[in-house]
């Protein structure tokens, strides 16, 4: 069959502009990628297991964002947060009450939280019989010399019937509890039970632990949790709110599947392959505390937040008083 020179001049053509039109929405595409840095509150681990799911099944991706997890500086994730050179970071209610109480509060908001209860407590050797509070008197305790927390140990020490001046306090240079507690550098430490509480029962060291929150209801804060630059939330709602529908995604994911949500944390931190061990235990332990008593990953309640910071306020912790509700919305959660 033949063709005209108009219908091959036609035919040229057409192919020619499906190529600049496909050239076209391949960039449109990737002008609709936007970046979102996150700054971590530590070395990679189980804390941040389901940002780190969200990337490596694509949630993220699907609302167009392209996410970067970056180290903490020396001065905290909240100062990066605040400069604008990190939109979104990990933090907690306790140190984070520091950045908003003062007379120049760094401009960052609490947008939702990673665990629903405070997993954090006293953990000493079994054989030293540091039950309670009480018993950690004439004992060594490891302490970070912050205000917020040596007047969380003296209030259950005292509540307990103790008196917090007995207790012999070292410095905490620990990076290993257990290790620290098998070469008795210490006898008492304050640990996240998710690491250190997992990590005893591997390296079989019988262990005595008490929870903060078991022990007084103002002690069950949040802790670790989201928090975002307010330049950031102001100008870009949506881009934040799809940040956490594609967070909450990946954590309730981790929630359901704490096996395979650890493969993946080590798939995208190999170096976290040389503690494989822990790493399965702490995730097993952490899916069960994501959304423990709550219908709604990240969700925070006013009456546990405001509860706390009344504390900080009575005990004199802030230097200005931090107000009801300050610091923190569930706006940017899904409904």
């Amino acid at each position: 069959m033949k063709h005209s020179k108009h219908f091959w001049l036609y035919l040229s053509l057409s192919f020619l502009l499906m190529l600049v039109l496909g050239g076209c929405k391949t960039s449109s595409n990737k002008s609709q990628m936007k970046t979102i840095t996150v700054v971590l509150d530590w070395t990679p681990n189980t804390n941040h297991t389901g940002m780190y799911v969200a990337k490596q099944k694509g949630y993220y991706k699907k609302y167009h964002l392209n996410v970067k997890f970056v180290q903490p500086p020396k001065d905290g994730a909240e100062q990066l947060v605040a400069s604008g050179k990190a939109q979104i970071g990990i933090s907690a209610q306790d140190t984070f009450a520091g950045a908003i109480a003062r007379r120049d509060p760094l401009p960052i908001t609490t947008i939702g939280a990673i665990i629903q209860h405070n997993t954090s407590g006293i953990m000493s050797r079994k054989a030293d019989g540091i039950t309670s509070p009480k018993k950690m008197m004439g004992k060594r305790y490891a302490t970070w010399d912050l205000p917020i927390e040596q007047a969380t140990i003296k209030q259950v020490v005292e509540d307990d019937g103790g008196q917090y001046s007995k207790i012999k306090k070292i410095p905490n240079n620990i990076t290993d509890e257990v290790a620290a507690l098998k070469t008795k550098q210490a006898d008492s430490i304050w640990v996240f039970y998710g690491w250190a509480g997992e990590n005893a029962k591997i390296k079989n060291l019988p262990i005595n632990y008490f929870s903060f929150r078991s022990l007084n209801k103002v002690f069950d804060y949040y802790t670790p949790t989201l928090i975002g630059n307010n330049q950031f939330l102001k100008a870009h709602p949506k881009l934040a709110k799809d940040f956490m529908k594609a967070t909450a995604k990946g954590y309730t994911y981790a929630a359901n599947h704490p096996h395979q949500s650890a493969t993946i944390l080590m798939d995208q931190v190999p170096e976290l392959k040389s503690n494989k061990k822990l790493i399965y235990a702490s995730q097993t332990y952490l899916s069960k505390q994501y959304t423990l008593g709550s219908k709604q990953w990240g969700k925070i309640s006013s009456t546990r937040w405001n509860r706390f910071y009344q504390w900080l306020n009575q005990h004199k912790l802030v230097s200005v008083k931090l107000k009801k509700n300050q610091g923190f919305t569930n706006q940017y959660l899904s409904k």
